[in-house]
């Protein structure tokens, strides 16, 4: 119902005057917000339930006042969490098959539909203001809600695909895709993964189950599984929704998919991979509200964070982030030049993919199929006239000349390689064949880094240091007499993880003299490792321990992700 008609309803049913409409008209109109919820800050109405009891009346459907009335929580979970969230609805109770349903729309026919297929039960929806359904929600359900209740509350007799040796048809698949189940269903797995943090989705077939695994935090957690008759129909839609051959299932294939969650837009990266048992799907979740992009929040350690922020302000030469895939080196990157990107500098990257856009910076996805490769991209910037050059990874000795030529004709070029730690990465450029005087003259800084989960500090608990402890460790007992560890023992904040959010370990190694000198005799991976400790360098163990004894990670994080 329109503000305006509503308005003029209340007027002339004599529950407000001409002017308190036209004062809260107002208002809307300078302010924004609903004409029911002003007319009640402006003191026109005393409560949002006599707005919601006249609507009810106009439209014959009844109001109701839940603040009232105690709901049943078995009533109330009917409705699976997503649902309810989404779209403001809440159970109220059940009469036989009927099921009454607390809504703030009522002209939402496909939620009413949606509820009625899920539950089974004949819908009769009641109104009710909007925050006090929103209250109610947040009181009877807890935040593990979602697929499983999606998945659970789905009628038996849907028959998506039939369960048998054969692969449906693509006229069969192209039918069944669009039924409003299947829809809701795979939007509630996408949701879900949104809603509660997760980077990537994993959808995996196997010979007679399949499995929804969420990444959190680096580790995969498994979700509700889903009944193994869906499986063929769910992957086609994943595959329409991201623009894919829904009828080629013999070959990997990629494309994205973009959502809108939270009034803010998500971008879904999809790739698709024939198993012998069915494609896996795995979608990378790109939200820009998880990506941190300030330096200062990465995890760095002052003197680390000061070298890497020298580095990046220099005017030429080139700076190198490695680790293997998942460590956060793009993250790294993004910062730096988000750092640097100001209108008087002339940015350029080379991406594969592009993962978040950036005003003011261009950025060039890679395309090896059609010759657009990371040397490619890179030979055309020269052409460009770029002041920073930033290419996504070194993955060959062409790409690895043309940016040390650029760093050395007066360009800053930021890139990546997978190796283990900084030093090692010297001799990987002399094994693209570069000379050892070229990679000394033209790199500054070389940085490591590894991502480590934080303990949770919701459940964080302090545990015993043991002899098995130090071993890992490699520590005495006089060297650990002041060392705390700490563990998480998993709570409903981290998803029962012990862990919640993570942190960088950085190794950064500037090329000092003594280091530049080292390189262009050919030193030893592990001499030069150790001047750079003299130097001033944390090894990724040493930053790892660091880490620890702040009681910022565990023991296991830091065995796990570092080396001695």
């Amino acid at each position: 119902m329109a503000a305006l008609e509503l308005g003029k309803m209340l007027v002339k049913s004599g529950k407000i005057t001409e002017d308190q409409l036209q004062q809260a008209l107002t208002v809307q109109k300078e302010s924004g917000g609903k004409l029911g919820e002003i007319l009640v800050k402006v003191g026109a109405v005393p409560d949002e339930n006599v707005i919601s009891e006249f609507i009810g009346k106009q439209l014959n459907i009844g109001a109701i006042r839940l603040t009232d009335i105690e709901l049943n929580p078995d009533i109330v979970k009917l409705i699976p969490d997503d649902i309810a969230r989404k779209f403001n609805v809440i159970a109220v109770s059940k009469l036989g098959k009927t099921l009454i349903v607390a809504i703030s729309d009522p002209n939402n026919i496909y939620v009413l539909d949606a509820i009625k297929f899920i539950t089974g039960c004949n819908i009769q929806p009641v109104i009710s203001p909007e925050n006090t359904i929103l209250k109610a929600i947040e009181e009877h359900y807890d935040d593990s809600g979602g697929l499983g209740e999606i998945i659970k509350g789905m009628s038996d007799e849907l028959e998506v695909i039939e369960d048998t040796e054969d692969d449906p048809s693509d006229q069969d698949l192209q039918s069944q895709v669009q039924d409003k189940p299947l829809v809701k269903l795979v939007d509630g797995i996408i949701a879900e993964a949104i809603r509660k943090g997760a980077s990537d989705i994993h959808f995996e077939c196997y010979e007679k189950r399949v499995r929804v695994r969420y990444r959190f935090d680096g580790a995969l957690t498994e979700s509700a599984p889903i009944p193994f008759k869906y499986r063929a129909a769910i992957i086609s839609r994943m595959k329409i929704m991201a623009d894919l051959d829904i009828s080629e299932r013999r070959l990997p294939q990629d494309g994205r998919i973009k959502v809108k969650l939270g009034g803010r837009a998500v971008d879904l990266r999809v790739s698709v991979l024939p198993t012998i048992f069915g494609e896996k799907v795995v979608m990378r979740i790109l939200d820009p509200k998880s990506l941190m992009v300030d330096m200062t929040k990465l995890g760095f350690p002052e003197l680390a964070l000061k070298n890497f922020d020298r580095a990046i302000h220099l005017p030429f030469g080139m700076i190198l982030v490695t680790g293997p895939t998942g460590s956060g080196k793009t993250t790294t990157l993004y910062s730096a030049l988000k750092a640097l990107n100001t209108p008087d500098v002339n940015i350029m990257t080379a991406e594969d993919p592009v993962e978040f856009n950036f005003d003011g910076i261009n950025q060039v996805a890679v395309r090896s199929e059609i010759g657009l490769s990371f040397a490619a991209a890179l030979r055309s910037f020269l052409r460009q006239d770029p002041d920073i050059v930033m290419v996504g990874e070194i993955r060959d000795g062409e790409t690895a000349d043309i940016a040390i030529k650029a760093a050395l004709t007066g360009h800053l070029v930021f890139s990546t390689l997978h190796t283990n730690d900084a030093a090692s990465t010297i001799n990987r450029l002399i094994d693209m064949g570069i000379p050892g005087y070229l990679v000394a003259a033209s790199t500054k800084l070389i940085m490591a880094q590894r991502m480590i989960r934080k303990i949770c500090s919701f459940c964080k608990q302090e545990v015993p240091v043991t002899a098995n402890i130090l071993d890992a460790l490699q520590l005495t007992k006089e060297q650990a007499k002041d060392l705390k560890i700490f563990e998480g023992k998993g709570c409903g904040q981290c998803n029962n993880l012990g862990y919640s959010g993570r942190t960088g370990l950085f190794e950064v190694m500037p090329i000092s003299t003594e280091i530049e000198r080292m390189v262009v005799n050919g030193a030893a991976t592990s001499d030069i490792k150790d001047q750079g400790v003299k130097d001033g360098m944390l090894s990724l163990r040493m930053a790892g321990l660091e880490k620890l004894k702040l009681g910022i990670t565990s023991l296991e994080e830091v065995v796990a992700e570092t080396a001695v």
